[in-house]
């Protein structure tokens, strides 16, 4: 019976001190943004822990299996928001890389998530987003021929991670 009580007490021990840091997250925080992996995928500092995040509602092109348009949404992901303050809007919400999933507003104001779409970097995630401006967004840039679809034939990031 002691032996059982041990077991109770640094089980409940372990849970206490090892709380997954993001449940207690505010739905909107500030952080520094400390990295960019991705077009679509950052890293932020929150009270001195890291934090990753995945661009709610879009997916951009692949920058490790080097496809078309992906070096140009990382760069274009850095230039909005490397290195500033920003505020992270989220919904709770984990992908299966245990990433925040959450909307990125940069230094001045600006959507990260939106402008990706705007500048023809990113497709909306139909998969996993209903948003109807992002899908609006993406009909327009798709319209105008802006960044990626220029291409004849530009492939889709889930089919090319598929190949």
């Amino acid at each position: 019976m002691a032996f059982q009580k041990i077991i109770l007490l640094c089980s409940l021990l372990f849970l206490a001190f090892n709380k997954n840091t993001h449940k207690t997250l505010p739905i909107e925080f500030t952080a520094e943004v400390i990295a960019i992996k991705d077009g679509d995928s950052i890293d932020v500092l929150y009270e001195g822990k890291p934090i990753s995040i995945r661009l709610a509602d879009v997916d951009c092109p692949e920058t490790r299996k080097s496809q078309p348009f992906g070096r140009a949404a990382k760069k274009f992901t850095s230039y909005l928001c490397f290195g500033q303050m920003a505020r992270v809007q989220h919904r709770n919400k984990f992908d299966k890389y245990k990433r925040l999933i959450a909307t990125i507003i940069n230094a001045q104001n600006k959507n990260v998530n939106k402008e990706l779409i705007i500048a023809g970097l990113a497709w909306h995630f139909k998969q996993y987003s209903t948003n109807m401006e992002i899908a609006k967004l993406e009909i327009t840039a798709r319209v105008n021929k802006v960044g990626l679809w220029k291409d004849a034939y530009p492939v889709a990031p889930w089919v090319w991670r598929k190949k």
